[in-house]
């Protein structure tokens, strides 16, 4: 099947709890980072047990690109708050590999209510478009993956279904390295992003 969708960030609060790591003293931390709304898309792949035909397994492949806004954003130690500055925008982009959803589903009637729970994989790459060279941060992280939603048979072959999907995960984005043109700072921050998804599969 293939998905179309949307990520919503002012459900899922961006990327919080950040400290800042490198040349940083350690417990310095910035205040949470709002980023933009972005088209989703992707692809699933999945199987249903006809021995138990509640229950599957699925992967799935989603990209998303909810950049950092411009904003204002402060700076705190243990012992207090160092100051705020205004940062310029970056360009952000998610990949998730969910390669093993646990689904389950009322399969009884045509319209199917059905939940998805699995490990995620996130490849996140942050770039300063302001910058020409030293200019992009990337981390890989394992985290949850997660579904709503309802699935709709048209056909005995064609199903539509709409969902929401939930993705928790910490990435580590470390400093780019002393003495390059551009000394980008790195940070660690809890990424929470809610999406909302629609599509069509083919079932055979």
């Amino acid at each position: 099947g293939g998905q179309f969708g949307l990520t919503l960030p002012s459900i899922g609060k961006g990327l919080t709890d950040n400290d800042l790591t490198g040349v940083f003293p350690p417990g310095t931390t910035i205040t949470d980072q709002s980023l933009k709304t972005s088209i989703l898309y992707g692809a699933k792949l999945g199987h249903y047990f006809e021995f138990l035909p509640w229950l599957g397994i699925e992967a799935e492949v989603y990209n998303t690109t909810p950049h950092i806004k411009q904003q204002s954003v402060t700076f705190s130690t243990p012992s207090g708050t160092i100051g705020s500055v205004e940062l310029p925008g970056v360009d952000f982009r998610v990949l998730t590999l969910a390669p093993l959803n646990l689904t389950l589903r009322y399969h009884k009637t045509r319209l199917q209510p059905y939940m998805a729970v699995g490990p995620g994989i996130f490849f996140a790459r942050i770039k300063d478009p302001s910058l020409s060279t030293d200019n992009t941060q990337s981390d890989t992280a394992i985290g949850l993956n997660a579904q709503v939603g309802l699935r709709y048979y048209m056909t005995r072959h064609f199903t539509v279904f709409m969902e929401g999907k939930f993705n928790h995960a910490r990435f580590n984005f470390s400093e780019t390295p002393p003495g390059s043109n551009f000394n980008l700072f790195g940070f660690n921050g809890t990424y929470n992003m809610f999406h909302v998804a629609f599509g069509l599969t083919y079932n055979f």
